[in-house]
């Protein structure tokens, strides 16, 4: 069985924030993403190196600095690194509470925002993610981020409307989307939609850039960090998402994210349950938010600059509980 990658080092964790379903934050040097989505909003910003990523077919790049990069729910995207440093990246899956779904088309017309006050607030944001007892904080600067995302999604111009074959590919899509556990077969999926298996597979990969079963494969492999972060077994986890068993489990899942299931699901220093947020090292504290906070806090930057704090890397030294991405 395959182990995690050299130089990889992964945490994440479900915080007790109503609108973020997971905190991941990772250092990559070799790993690739193939082809998936994910039924969250992606928030990323990097903390070092460059990202390589295709959205809907078509290809992106973003470098550590003020960008940020926000992929939509249910479009399909890749990622790798760019150099051999690799890349370390913190993400906030978000569900469709905070975005709401209308505005997919237009992340993917811009999923790169240069925003450097943008930047700064979710780096704010991951701060105080890291300190238990900071949920109204963190709730704060997630509505501050939410309006801002807004006001970047809503002036960009609304997706082309679907033509038959997206149809097509969206009734085949909402039968995987109902059946992720226990699965389908082509020849069932073409009966219920009166469609060549042929047609249905093609119709599927032009609308959404991969076939319907690395699509139904990426769903469960999402499906089966929700349950590993709440304290699954992996070897339960794999059968209730519809995996053959945990080794199934594991091929797939190392493939997606560099990392075994149990090591994802019990990195160093965090309870099994996955709620608790590990503590954030000093050096995340960001400057005031001039939309959040009403003056500067001892021993904080108070600069008003919408630079970010230099952040160190997320993995956790000997004897340290991890600090404070896909």
């Amino acid at each position: 069985m395959a182990a995690q990658r050299p130089g990889t080092t992964i945490s994440a964790w479900r915080p007790p924030v109503p609108g973020i379903a997971e905190v991941f934050h990772a250092h990559f040097t070799e790993h690739a993403y193939p082809a998936h989505t994910h039924d969250t909003w992606d928030l990323m910003i990097l903390d070092g190196g460059s990202v390589d990523f295709a959205l809907d077919r078509h290809r992106h790049g973003i470098t550590a600095g003020s960008t940020v990069l926000l992929l939509p729910p249910g479009v399909t995207h890749d990622g790798r690194t760019v150099t051999p440093a690799g890349f370390r990246k913190r993400v906030l899956y978000l569900d469709t509470t905070v975005l709401p779904e209308r505005l997919v088309g237009s992340a993917v017309d811009g999923p790169v925002l240069d925003d450097g006050l943008l930047r700064r607030r979710i780096h704010q944001l991951h701060t105080s993610l890291g300190h238990p007892g900071d949920g109204f904080e963190a709730e704060s600067r997630l509505a501050l981020i939410r309006e801002r995302l807004r006001g970047h999604l809503d002036t960009l111009a609304p997706a082309p409307p679907a033509s038959r074959s997206n149809r097509l590919a969206g009734r085949l899509r909402e039968l995987l989307d109902a059946r992720i556990s226990v699965g389908m077969s082509l020849r069932e999926a073409a009966v219920l939609l009166d469609a060549h298996p042929s047609h249905l597979i093609r119709s599927f990969t032009r609308t959404y850039g991969l076939p319907p079963h690395a699509y139904l494969t990426g769903r469960r492999v999402d499906r089966a960090r929700r349950l590993l972060l709440a304290g699954e077994r992996p070897a339960s986890v794999a059968v209730a998402v519809g995996f053959h068993d945990q080794a199934h489990l594991h091929r797939h899942f190392v493939r997606h994210l560099g990392t075994t299931p149990a090591r994802y699901a019990r990195p160093d220093g965090r309870t099994a349950g996955g709620s608790a947020a590990p503590p954030a090292d000093a050096a995340h504290r960001a400057g005031p938010d001039p939309g959040l906070d009403s003056g500067p806090v001892p021993g904080l930057d108070s600069s008003p600059g919408p630079g970010p704090s230099p952040v160190p890397s997320p993995g956790p030294g000997p004897g340290q509980r991890p600090p404070i991405v896909t």
